[in-house]
């Protein structure tokens, strides 16, 4: 004897995987369809990717220290960093700016406090929670503003 209740699940379930399908044949063509948004880029189209600004080697100030935007920013790196591997094992960051290599490379040293892990205990490498550099550390470009602003920094500010 068959048990019509396991084929009445069946057929519920293939309903709605028929209409779940329809639905996204619907959506995705709507999302084909030119959209009506306009881009802050100008002309670039919302799901074009915008090429990165050619940035080589940015002009040090004579001091050698960029000026930051608000107290605690983390330095800027003013280098291209395209193409750099940071991953759970290796951080070519650190090749440069790590104890001593960093003399030799001429670069500046990763801060102390990055050697500290969350309770405080003084570590002989790299924290992990500070391992991944571009989670704060971001390269210096001279990029306008794509809306204007009255941004001022922490030394304008009265």
């Amino acid at each position: 004897m068959t048990d019509f209740r396991r084929f009445g699940g069946t057929l519920a379930a293939a309903t709605l995987a028929a209409l779940f399908t329809i639905g996204l044949a619907t959506v995705a063509g709507h999302a084909q369809q030119a959209s009506p948004l306009k881009s802050l880029r100008g002309e670039v189209g919302i799901e074009d990717i915008n090429p990165a600004p050619a940035v080589t080697k940015q002009e040090m100030p004579a001091d050698g220290m960029f000026n930051r935007s608000y107290r605690q920013q983390p330095p800027l790196i003013p280098h291209r960093i395209d193409g750099y591997q940071i991953t759970k094992d290796y951080n070519q960051c650190m090749t440069c700016h790590d104890w001593p290599a960093n003399t030799k490379a001429g670069a500046p040293k990763v801060s102390e406090t990055h050697y500290n892990d969350r309770e405080g205990n003084r570590l002989d490498k790299i924290t992990g929670t500070r391992f991944f550099c571009t989670q704060c550390h971001v390269p210096q470009a001279d990029a306008r503003p794509l809306i204007s602003n009255t941004f001022q920094d922490a030394t304008q500010v009265k």
